[in-house]
C-alpha cells in the first residue's frame, strides 16, 4: 500500500539547516537538518505512524490543495513550503520487521573448525557481507 501525505516544511534558515515538518493528516511534527533530511525524516514519520495500523485504518490524505501553509504550526519560524512525501507501507513493515530467520548453509569443514578457533559468529558475519552485497550497509 502506497501512502502519500502533504507535508508542511518551514526552514527556519538556521546554523544546522533546521526543517521543522508538519504532517497536518496526523496531527504529526518531526525535524529534520537540511531538505534530504527533512523530507527522511516525514517518510519515517508516516511510516512509524501506520506500521501497526490495519490499511483499513490508516487516514485518508488531504488534497495539497486544502492545505493551508499559513496555518501550519511553524509557519512564523521560518519559510514554509508544502510537499508530497510518499511511503510504500508493506516495504516499510518488512523493513522494520527485525526478527531472526534460520537459514542452513554450508562451508568447507576446515573454513568451520577455523571459525570456531577465532570464536567467531558465523550468522553475524554472514548478515555483514549481505548487507554490503546488497548495498546496505
Amino acid at each position: 500500500m502506497l501512502a502519500v501525505y502533504p507535508v508542511i516544511l518551514t526552514c527556519t534558515h538556521d546554523d544546522k539547516d533546521t526543517y521543522l515538518i508538519e504532517i497536518p493528516d496526523l496531527n504529526g511534527m518531526t525535524e529534520g537538518h537540511g531538505l534530504a533530511d527533512a523530507i527522511h525524516m516525514a517518510r519515517d514519520y508516516i511510516g512509524c505512524y501506520c506500521y501497526d495500523k490495519e490499511n483499513a485504518d490508516i487516514p485518508a490524505s488531504s488534497s495539497i490543495n486544502d492545505i493551508d501553509v499559513s496555518k501550519g504550526m511553524f509557519y512564523e519560524d521560518g519559510v514554509s513550503d508544502i510537499t508530497l512525501v510518499d511511503v510504500d507501507i508493506d516495504s516499510y513493515r518488512k523493513k522494520m520487521e527485525n526478527r531472526s530467520v534460520r537459514r542452513n548453509v554450508s562451508i568447507p569443514f576446515w573454513l568451520n573448525e577455523a571459525a570456531e578457533e577465532h570464536h567467531i559468529n558465523v550468522s553475524k558475519v554472514l548478515q555483514e557481507a549481505l548487507k554490503q552485497k546488497l548495498n546496505m550497509a
